[in-house]
């Protein structure tokens, strides 16, 4: 796990363009003032990219927080 959140907080901090962005499993959308609907996307669409891997819509909605999406993508990685 602390690979793979290492590596998103890298995409978070320029997904949403601020350095001084420190994620854990706990941290949720509420947490980040710039994190909308749209940046979820943009967030999603550059996590598939970045793990070469591919969600499904129900996937994506259901998430709670980064912990979840950490379980996620080593699950498929």
């Amino acid at each position: 796990m602390s690979d793979t959140i290492a590596r998103l907080n890298d995409l978070f901090i320029d997904v949403f363009d601020d350095d001084d962005i420190q994620i854990s499993p706990e941290t949720s959308a509420a947490d980040i003032a710039a994190w909308d609907s749209m940046m979820h996307v943009t967030l999603m669409l550059r996590v598939e990219s970045t793990f070469g891997i591919r969600f499904d819509s129900g996937e994506v909605v259901a998430l709670k927080n980064v912990g979840e999406l950490v379980r996620l993508i080593d699950e498929r990685s």
